[in-house]
C-alpha cells in the first residue's frame, strides 16, 4: 500500500525540525514540494535545504508541482476556499496515481503545523473518502507560527486561567472577542488591527518568523500599529510576499 506523511516542518528555521520529524524524513521516497510562483520561492528553498540537511541516505526524488491560487472571495471566503481545495485535490490526486508507486512513500513537507491554517489534511481525507486511490497517512506535528511568535516575543500565548482565541481577521473586525483576553490573528492583509485601536490593548507582531527576514514589532496597539502597516508594506515590497502573525491581548499586570 502507498503511503502519505504529512510533516510539519516548523515555521521558518530548520532547527525547530523534531525528531519526530527528522525520523520520518528518511521513511520518505517521494518528497511532494508545491511551488507557489517565483515570490515565494523560498519557502521551496527551505523546504529543499531541510531534506538535504536531515536526510541520511540519497535514495529519494522531489517531485514539484505548481500550487493553485485562490481567487479573490467577492465576500464568500468559504466558497473561494473550498473552490481552491478541490484545485488542490486533483493535483493530489494525480501526484499519489503517477508519482507514486505501490509500498513507496511521500511526503508532503508543511510550514508550521498540519493542523493550523492548512488543508493539506482535509484534502488527502477527502481523497481517501473518495475511494479511487488507496493509501495510508499519518500526521506530523511542528512547531507553528503562533508558539513561535510567542517564544521570538518570549510571552505566553494565555493569561493565567484565560483562553486564547486563534482566528484570521475576519475575527476582529467587528471588535475584540468578548470571552477573551488573549487573540492570536493570522491572514491579515487588510491591517484589521486599526480597527481595534481605541481598545486598550498589546500587540505582539511578526514577519517572517524564524527565518532570516524575520521582524518583531510589540508595544500598544495605539502606539505602533503605524509602524507595523509601514514596515509590513514595506517588507511586501521587498519581498514580493509576507507571512505574519500577532497575538492581542488585554493588559494584565499579573502575568
Amino acid at each position: 500500500m502507498k503511503k502519505i506523511l504529512i510533516i510539519g516542518i516548523g515555521a521558518g528555521d530548520p532547527d525547530y525540525m523534531t525528531v519526530q520529524a527528522i525520523n520520518a524524513l528518511n521513511q520518505v521516497d517521494v518528497f511532494f514540494v508545491m511551488d507557489k510562483g517565483v515570490a515565494k520561492e523560498k519557502l521551496v528553498a527551505l523546504r529543499k535545504q531541510i531534506i538535504e540537511r536531515f536526510i541520511t541516505h540519497h535514495d529519494y526524488r522531489i517531485v514539484e508541482a505548481t500550487s493553485p491560487e485562490r481567487r479573490p472571495d467577492d465576500g464568500d471566503y468559504r466558497s473561494a476556499v473550498d473552490e481552491l481545495n478541490r484545485d488542490k485535490q486533483a493535483i493530489f490526486e494525480h501526484l499519489l496515481a503517477d508519482e507514486l508507486s505501490e509500498g513507496e512513500c511521500g511526503a508532503f513537507l508543511v510550514w508550521g503545523d498540519p493542523s493550523l491554517y492548512d488543508s493539506t489534511i482535509r484534502i488527502l481525507e477527502a481523497i481517501a473518502q473518495g475511494g479511487k486511490h488507496t493509501f495510508d497517512y499519518e500526521v506530523i506535528p511542528g512547531i507553528s507560527s503562533v508558539q513561535a511568535l510567542a517564544a521570538r516575543h518570549r510571552v505566553p500565548l494565555n493569561l493565567i486561567g484565560r483562553s486564547v482565541e486563534i482566528t484570521n481577521s475576519r475575527g476582529i473586525a467587528d471588535g475584540f472577542p468578548s470571552n477573551v483576553d488573549s487573540v492570536v490573528v493570522m491572514l491579515d492583509s487588510q491591517n484589521t488591527f486599526r480597527k481595534l485601536a481605541d481598545e486598550d490593548l498589546d500587540i505582539y507582531w511578526g514577519a517572517y518568523v524564524g527565518t532570516p527576514d524575520e521582524i518583531l514589532i510589540s508595544g500598544k496597539l495605539r502606539d505602533v500599529m503605524d509602524q507595523i502597516e509601514r514596515v509590513r508594506a514595506e517588507a511586501r515590497r521587498t519581498h514580493g510576499w509576507i507571512m505574519d502573525t500577532y497575538l492581542l491581548r488585554k493588559p494584565d499586570n499579573k502575568v
